[in-house]
């Protein structure tokens, strides 16, 4: 999967980037490669879904799809 972040130069220092196709799906970090590791992690976290919390029918059925 490719995704488009837009990544912008901290005032602090560093940088923070948003992932514009996630909504909230945002991180900083204070070097480029550190962003990137934590972008990854932040996507990650933002497409991860428990499904026990979702009401499943006995006709339903889970799989999981790579794009």
């Amino acid at each position: 999967m490719k995704l488009k972040v837009v990544i912008h130069e901290a005032e602090e220092g560093g940088y923070w980037a948003e992932v514009p196709s996630i909504h909230g799906c945002a991180t900083q970090g204070e070097t480029l490669d550190e962003l990137i590791r934590n972008l990854c992690e932040a996507v990650e976290g933002c497409l991860s879904v428990d499904i026990r919390n979702i009401a499943l029918s006995a006709k339903d059925k889970v799989t999981e799809i790579s794009v």
